[in-house]
């Protein structure tokens, strides 16, 4: 991201614990000219009838999920036409809801990143979590595999299990504008 003429969209996602806010955060922070939108406080704007993406009933959960990256593309693009870098921190567990962000956020750039520290780190992660803030998610296996069958090489896969949130932050500044293209 350094040195790049227009601002790109930062897409960063992972499982459960793999660090997205923290380091959407840490990043953003590196920047002149950014926003961090979090799919977390995006989806706390819904003050009664809140489902959760994985609740009941399944088809209000669903609409509710695309809305809610309805929302985080429209801020994004609001702020990179304002000449912000967004980052934006969601759960994206399959090519075609990366395909929706991708034509949502079009013709602007997006540069893509699923953060990868293994299903351990991110399960003791999630443990440690202040109770208000853990996510209640046992599918780490079967979603780790559903992510590597369906964006195959998309992005920067980034194994972040040996980095601090700082080094990781470094890291994506340093090196994203070159390895996070989407395929």
């Amino acid at each position: 991201m350094r040195g790049v003429g227009a601002p790109a969209c930062v897409l960063v996602t992972g499982m459960p614990g793999a660090g997205k806010s923290t380091v959407t955060r840490l990043v953003s922070e590196r920047l002149p000219r950014s926003a961090r939108i979090g799919g977390d406080e995006v989806n706390q704007l819904i003050v009664n009838g809140f489902v959760w993406a994985l609740g009941q009933p399944a088809d209000e959960a669903a609409r509710q999920v695309e809305l809610l990256h309805r929302n985080l593309c429209a801020l994004a693009n609001n702020f990179i036409d304002a000449g912000f870098t967004p980052l934006i921190d969601a759960m994206i567990p399959s090519r075609a809801k990366l395909d929706f962000f991708l034509d949502l956020l079009a013709p602007r750039q997006v540069l893509f990143i699923v953060l990868t520290p293994g299903i351990e780190v991110c399960r003791h992660r999630n443990e440690i979590r202040d109770p208000a803030e853990r996510f209640d998610f046992d599918g780490y296996d079967a979603l780790e595999a559903d992510m590597q069958r369906e964006f195959g090489d998309a992005g920067w896969w980034f194994d972040t299990s040996a980095l601090t949130p700082t080094e990781t932050a470094d890291r994506i500044v340093a090196e994203a504008q070159h390895r996070a293209r989407v395929n």
